[in-house]
């Protein structure tokens, strides 16, 4: 017994620390692993509600902390969601196709699940699948200018041969569906994974909310289907404002080392409730990639201007 209890030394030295206890570069890598397909963003607003324990979840599933008193003031609010997929049809053969969920990537967005494994959200939990690629040995010879893959070409093999084999490990139609995450630190701070901008910002924002000392009312929140018309934000806006100012936190295509600082006047003019609209991007290389990359000194940075926000001093 003696020995055994000497042989888990190690490994709880390896342990992960508590998620109270994370810093915004071990958390963006935490969040960045997880998945959040618009519309399916609960198991990523669960894990925010145990990092703000006085926070809760609303009507449209964003988790909200409001903190100080008082009328109008600050929101702050960063999306949870991702532009995915969904099971589309089960076919009798236990192959699945798929419908992409969420707007605002570029045409080729679905190529990157070509021959690529995924992950499947379904009754019983996570399962693995894997995306089929053509043959090349039928292609030989065929015109090579053949259109490029989309979401329609899409088959995923679950291990099922059937329709019944599908649904009896969990999943049927309308199962969510993203690319597996294995989020990369390399380098000199860098961190890569898909989505991981939008994620790395939301850890700076869990950070900031904790540690800083508002002296108005400011409301955090981290709002659902902000790919799909922006319903949580427009639910915050609606049930909690009119706010005198909003400032939306995510990641854009920048170069390291400074900040993206943007007005919107445009969703400010459109949705009155926001008052004026800033945007506050982390700067991220190959956006919209699998291998989209922030650096962590950015995430540090961002943290740091957003307990400056929240304090009032900007």
């Amino acid at each position: 017994m003696r020995w055994y209890l000497a042989s888990l030394v190690p490994l709880l030295s390896l342990a992960p620390p508590p998620v109270h206890a994370q810093d915004p570069a071990t958390l963006s890598a935490r969040l960045a692993a997880m998945t959040a397909v618009s519309g399916f963003e609960r198991p990523m607003a669960d894990t925010l509600l145990a990092l703000l324990p006085g926070a809760a979840r609303d009507r449209a599933g964003n988790v909200v902390d409001v903190l100080g008193t008082g009328q109008g003031g600050l929101l702050v609010a960063c999306p949870l969601d991702e532009v995915g997929y969904v099971v589309g049809s089960v076919r009798s053969d236990g192959w699945l196709t798929l419908r992409r969920v969420g707007s605002g990537v570029d045409a080729g967005f679905d190529r990157w699940l070509q021959g690529e494994r995924v992950t499947l959200w379904g009754r019983h939990g996570a399962r693995v699948g894997v995306v089929a690629v053509r043959s090349v040995h039928l292609l030989r010879g065929r015109d090579r200018a053949a259109p490029a893959f989309t979401v329609d070409d899409a088959l995923v093999d679950v291990g099922a041969r059937s329709a019944a084999d599908a649904r009896a490990l969990g999943v049927d139609v309308l199962t969510p569906v993203a690319r597996e995450k294995d989020p990369l630190r390399y380098g000199d701070g860098r961190l890569a994974g898909p989505w991981v901008g939008r994620r790395s910002a939301c850890a700076a924002l869990v950070d900031a909310a904790r540690a800083a000392h508002p002296t108005g009312r400011v409301v955090i929140a981290f709002v659902t289907e902000q790919q799909l018309g922006r319903r949580g934000l427009l639910t915050v806006m609606h049930t909690l404002g009119a706010f005198d100012r909003t400032v939306l936190v995510d990641g854009k295509g920048g170069e390291f080392g400074s900040l993206i600082v943007t007005a919107d006047s445009g969703l400010g003019a459109r949705e009155r409730g926001l008052g004026i609209v800033t945007r506050l991007d982390l700067p991220v290389k190959y956006a919209g990639t699998p291998v989209e990359t922030v650096s962590l000194a950015d995430v540090h940075a961002l943290t740091a201007q957003l307990v400056g926000r929240i304090g009032g001093a900007q």
